[in-house]
């Protein structure tokens, strides 16, 4: 089987296994998943807005000057950003390759020897400006993933995608999540409901950021019926929640109830929308670890200026200064607050101001943090502490907001640090879940989570009812469904747990896990035919899973094997 060019025509499957499976073959037919929760929220219709261009008739000069900006190219079609090339990953043993042909964009894998593969998946978008690096996007039934690899900028050249250089598997299954469209992205369109990155058409009609995604909508503005909303005029936590939606990640952060980034519009309160955290440290925090917003937070400037400071008063988000006017632009606005008899005692032979207090960072990867150093130091280039105290605290940013955080947040925050691997977190999930559940007893996320971490304790009788009850609440929460299953086969009751398998591989039929599940309930069920079917599925979106390629072997033995 060439698992890379698998095609299936999907339709979903009724189940007539019998209720009384011998346990042995039950065991045999159950390759455990992997445990997950997620949470879960309506999307919201996107509002109606007209672009960049309803605003180049009067605009004119602000419109030209601002297509060149980072902003501007942050995402568009792969053709319009197409870098090609080509590597070998030497832990994969898989030759990339990006190039064009035909007016359209293809990335190209393929291993020799003993485990060969071969395919391509046409790229469709962008993402980045190329400033860091870029990424690209590809679809596969409507479903959209990230590239596995990456164009990183400041090295000029291809490699594998951040957190997968070390795998031996190329991972042809990262979702797109809307989380990422809206920072790189303007008219993000909700995903199918129940999935995160499943789309009826486009996942975002507007390419970069546009002039809306700071100013608001444009429809009323251009009929004569109002003014456009100017950042600058909003109270200071109105006018910096613009900037934190894509320069501000935190440790974790916490989507309130009913509610998404992507809901949110210029002029609202981000924290209506999300909670951000960070964990507490005794020892001064790594630069090429933060976000410019936290950055500049702990700045001497921010914290003696207050609300005046804003990323507003050093950036002018409609251009950019050329390389060779930048050291005077910036010494222009930091003489805008110390003054010209500042400037004349303290080095006035050195001009370049950002040189010394906000040296560039080298940071060779794409993360979303900051590339200059934020924080503004007297003394840049004193040696910081390195040792650090056991984190144990997280804390709600801005701390102006700490009236605002809730047991559920705190509950969520510590379980995804759970997820995280972080050592001493799970106690404080424990502590925060229970105190959670008992405010919000209709909360499915909460709800999911606490089973999550019953189930992984082994106390299966807590965390049943706890799914059932998640589910109830939300029966799209694949999440739920998916672990409730795990629950229930290893229970021996299989019928169940197929059912729940089903309904989350229908929303995620790229995770393979749950089609190989399915795959070996068929097979111990004489369904063979079903069984391949369902692993085929899985193939189709994770061609080069080791664990699904040797099922697929015992599912074509003559006679099949229903083993793993």
């Amino acid at each position: 089987m060439n698992a890379a060019s698998t095609q299936v025509s999907w339709t979903p499957v009724k189940w007539n296994l019998v209720n009384k499976m011998p346990l042995a073959a039950l065991f045999v037919a159950v390759f455990l998943c992997s445990l997950a929760w997620s949470q879960t929220a309506p999307p919201a219709p996107p509002p109606t807005l007209l672009g960049n261009e309803a605003c180049s008739s009067c605009h004119a000069s602000i419109y030209q000057s601002y297509k060149n900006t980072v902003m501007a190219r942050a995402s568009g079609p792969a053709t319009d950003g197409l870098i090609e090339g080509k590597f070998d990953d030497d832990i994969s043993a898989v030759h990339y390759r990006v190039y064009r042909q035909d007016r359209h964009v293809w990335m190209s894998y393929e291993r020799k020897g003993k485990n060969p593969l071969q395919g391509q998946r046409e790229l469709r978008y962008y993402i980045g400006s190329g400033v860091k690096g870029r990424t690209y996007v590809f679809s596969v039934d409507k479903f959209f993933f990230e590239a596995p690899i990456n164009w990183y900028a400041q090295e000029h050249r291809w490699n594998m995608t951040p957190a997968y250089a070390e795998v031996a598997e190329v991972p042809l299954n990262l979702p797109l999540f809307p989380s990422c469209l809206v920072c790189h992205t303007s008219s993000v369109q909700p995903p199918i409901a129940g999935t995160e990155n499943e789309f009826s058409g486009q996942p975002f009609l507007d390419n970069g950021i546009t002039c809306e995604r700071c100013h608001g909508s444009s429809v009323v503005h251009s009929q004569n019926k109002g003014p456009i909303l100017n950042p600058a005029t909003l109270s200071p936590d109105r006018r910096d929640s613009i900037c934190m939606e894509c320069h501000f990640e935190g440790t974790v952060a916490i989507d309130q109830p009913g509610k998404r980034l992507s809901q949110f519009q210029p002029g609202d309160r981000i924290s209506d929308y999300i909670h951000y955290f960070v964990l507490s440290s005794n020892a001064p925090p790594n630069p090429q670890s933060l976000s410019q917003f936290e950055a500049l937070s702990l700045s001497e400037c921010k914290r003696k200026s207050g609300d005046k400071m804003w990323c507003g008063s050093c950036h002018d988000p409609h251009s950019e200064p050329s390389p060779a006017q930048k050291a005077s632009y910036y010494r222009s606005k930091c003489l805008a607050c110390h003054g010209e008899s500042f400037a004349a005692r303290h080095h006035p032979e050195k001009q370049d101001c950002i040189g010394c207090h906000m040296p560039a960072l080298p940071s060779k990867d794409v993360a979303h943090t900051e590339a200059t150093d934020h924080r503004i130091r007297r003394y840049p280039k004193n040696p910081e502490l390195t040792i650090r105290a056991p984190v144990q605290k997280l804390e709600i940013f801005p701390a102006s907001d700490a009236g605002l955080a809730t047991d559920r947040d705190y509950a969520l925050g510590w379980q995804t640090l759970v997820e995280r691997g972080m050592k001493g977190a799970a106690p404080q999930a424990e502590q925060y879940l229970k105190k959670a559940a008992a405010e919000y007893p209709n909360d499915a996320a909460i709800l999911s989570a606490l089973a999550f971490l019953e189930q992984r304790k082994g106390h299966m009788d807590q965390a049943r009812p706890l799914y059932e009850r998640a589910l109830k609440l939300d029966p799209l929460d694949s999440g739920a469904a998916n672990n409730l299953g795990t629950l229930e086969a290893r229970s021996g009751h299989l019928q169940p747990a197929v059912r729940l398998w089903q309904q989350s591989f229908e929303r995620e039929p790229y995770r393979s896990v749950i089609g190989m599940n399915l795959s070996l309930a068929f097979c111990v069920d004489g369904q063979v035919d079903v069984a391949r079917r369902y692993l085929a599925r899985a193939l189709q979106f994770d061609p080069d899973s080791a664990k699904a390629k040797q099922l697929w072997t015992h599912l074509n033995a003559d006679p099949a094997e229903c083993k793993f």
